[in-house]
């Protein structure tokens, strides 16, 4: 099966839960929006937001270039709370995976993140950051695509 996550135009909703270090999990919910340029060139934005507590949304601005045909590309992220990021992702045959570091950054955090695919319409999301070497954050979640109607 094919990838249908990132390596096409679409829209997607992300539904799961968020865990900060000595914190209880917390429903999360978000919103994703993938294009494509002619030139290989892809942009993705996220926002993600907690209903029923007092955390703010969080926002991710992507933009990277992935040859087709290529299994391994880079990118650049504007996040809302970690600032600048450089990246770099793969795609397997069932997964893509991604990891992340913030640029100039004092506590060293970095981040990774694991799409598997379920089926074409249907991936399940593994993510953390975290800071040196210890876990700050995780999130899992399922991301379904937004199929038009």
């Amino acid at each position: 099966m094919a990838h249908t996550f990132l390596l096409e135009a679409g829209r997607w909703t992300l539904q799961g839960s968020w865990l900060d270090r000595d914190s209880r999990p917390v429903t999360v919910r978000g919103k994703i929006l993938i294009a494509w340029s002619r030139d290989d060139w892809y942009t993705m934005v996220t926002k993600l937001v907690f209903p029923g507590t007092e955390r703010g949304e969080i926002s991710f601005q992507y933009r990277g270039r992935l040859d087709a045909g290529e299994r391994q590309y880079t990118f650049v992220l504007q996040h809302s709370i970690l600032g600048r990021v450089e990246g770099e992702g793969w795609v397997a045959p069932e997964t893509i995976v991604q990891r992340y570091w913030v640029l100039g950054d004092r506590q060293r955090r970095t981040g990774f993140e694991t799409l598997r695919q379920l089926n074409a319409n249907k991936y399940c999301l593994s993510s953390s950051v975290m800071s040196g070497h210890y876990l700050t954050s995780v999130m899992e979640a399922i991301v379904e695509r937004q199929l038009e109607s």
